[in-house]
């Protein structure tokens, strides 16, 4: 272990490299923790070990690659998963718990202690498999202070081991960093974790997906994790963000894994009676045992950004609150092209997709500029949409005279309506049955104007539990003197 220790005249201006930001590290004679890497390597204790003057920061590095190894430390992996939040958890408890139990009281009073832990499916010898990890740092932010968490989940899309282990280190090195210097900026703390993993000029990063990331403990009482998420997909570090009906963050491949996915998109501002009706038409339609189908609620980002990339943050989280409290999955994209939403869902879960539409949803996806810019135009579109368990829901409009027109009724553009009567025939795209047609033409577009000025009859539009949330709340600019 390097005994020497670096003056600050050292330290260079720009801590954008992840030397420099271990030499940051290194020099705060108040920093100091554990660091303990396993599956790929020990990256990045190797960049403080690089940066010199390690000793005086650095308690301990380890890496356990052994299961019976690191069951005698950790205790047994739930379903023998070494690669998960829970193992991730386990490997922070211990660790940082060694460094109270070992070292305070023994070193100055104003230490800061930190544990930094790993565990990592990188790339085989032999074996290509899906790249991923678990990543996070405990640590006190003021000395004899409550620990806080920064946990966060990372896809690795380098092509080779090495290359994957280096990135590793390189994200390491900025999570630790940032969370000492960034503590109280998470969204610039977010952006840091990019540092240095870029390929080109623009944000975000070419060689991980940050796709879940998480903030607890005091210091962090005052965050919010859905916005902190919603973060990564503005920051370019993913394309898509998943909460669970509890309304808490979760990696997408937990929840949609060995699962069929039943996915709705809308705006969800708020969601309606007719939202409601998709999901149960739908669900009754796409069939399976209800504890195999996943209903997911999904948003696309153009939707939740307003004038720009302007979010108005209180709009969004009351969408997620109105659909969690339906029972409802959410998943917020980057995925404008249902091709590419499909291949996003397909990536964790190898059972049956379900997409529910609406009528006018349909004139959209067979409209050949749809797919300006994509190579193969509506040809590849459709080839990557329908394909491999896949189809399309169809939920009908309601015409002037009060009748249903449902997908059978469509008529597409002549050039494409030899390929929907081909996709139907398939049961690729089918006529959603057993709508309820009292909410057919319930249009959010009426209702949140109406919700906002509390005129008579917009609960009535609404699922009830929606509506009690809204009165309750205040959501969607409910007036406030309604809720008083």
């Amino acid at each position: 272990m390097d005994n020497s220790r670096p003056t600050a005249d050292n330290v260079l201006v720009n801590t954008s490299g992840a030397v420099q930001k271990a030499l940051a590290v290194n020099l705060n004679p108040a920093q100091y923790g554990s660091i303990v890497e396993i599956g790929a390597g020990q990256e990045t204790a190797r960049y403080f070990f690089r940066a010199g003057g390690a000793a005086g920061t650095v308690a301990k590095t380890m890496s356990a690659y052994d299961m019976t190894f690191s069951d005698a430390i950790y205790g047994r992996a739930p379903g023998g998963r070494y690669v998960s939040r829970t193992r991730l958890g386990r490997m922070l408890d211990h660790e940082f718990g060694l460094l109270i139990e070992r070292l305070e009281g023994r070193r100055e009073v104003e230490t800061t202690f930190f544990a930094y832990a790993a565990t990592v499916a990188a790339q085989g010898f032999k074996h290509r498999q899906e790249c991923h990890g678990w990543l996070g740092v405990r640590l006190q932010l003021v000395p004899q202070g409550p620990p806080n968490d920064i946990v966060l989940h990372v896809r690795m899309l380098d092509l080779d081991a090495r290359a994957q282990q280096e990135a590793l280190g390189v994200l390491g090195v900025n999570l630790i960093y940032g969370a000492f210097h960034h503590a109280g900026a998470p969204e610039k703390l977010i952006e840091s974790l990019a540092d240095d993993l870029s390929g080109g000029a623009s944000a975000g990063s070419d060689r991980i997906e940050i796709d879940m990331i998480a903030f607890s403990g005091p210091a962090f009482a005052g965050c919010e994790n859905r916005l902190l998420n919603l973060h990564l997909i503005r920051s370019w570090l993913t394309r898509a963000i998943m909460f669970d009906p509890d309304g808490q963050v979760v990696q997408p491949g937990e929840a949609l894994h060995r699962k069929d996915v039943l996915a709705v998109r809308s705006n969800f501002r708020p969601a309606t009676r007719r939202h409601e009706d998709m999901f149960r038409a739908g669900l009754a339609a796409f069939g399976g045992h209800s504890e195999d189908v996943l209903p997911v609620a999904e948003m696309t980002m153009a939707t939740v950004m307003e004038d720009g990339d302007r979010v108005d943050n209180a709009d969004f989280l009351a969408r997620v609150d109105s659909l969690t409290t339906l029972g409802y999955h959410v998943l917020v994209s980057d995925y404008l092209r249902y091709f590419r939403l499909r291949a996003f869902l397909r990536r964790y879960t190898q059972g049956r997709i379900g997409i529910v539409v609406r009528l006018d949803n349909l004139r959209d996806i067979f409209n050949p500029e749809f797919y300006s810019g994509l190579e193969g135009g509506i040809l590849e579109a459709f080839g990557r949409l329908f394909c491999d368990q896949t189809s399309m829901y169809v939920y009908p409009g309601k015409a002037g005279d009060g009748s249903l027109i449902t997908a059978d009724d469509f008529v597409p553009d002549p050039a494409v309506h030899h390929i929907y009567r081909h996709l139907q025939e398939h049961n690729r795209i089918l006529a959603l049955p057993g709508v309820n047609p009292e909410v057919v033409d319930i249009d959010w577009r009426q209702v949140l104007p109406a919700l906002r000025a509390d005129a008579p009859g917009w609960a009535r539009q609404v699922p009830p539990v929606v509506a009690e949330l809204i009165r309750n709340r205040g959501l969607f600019g409910y007036p406030q003197k309604a809720v008083e």
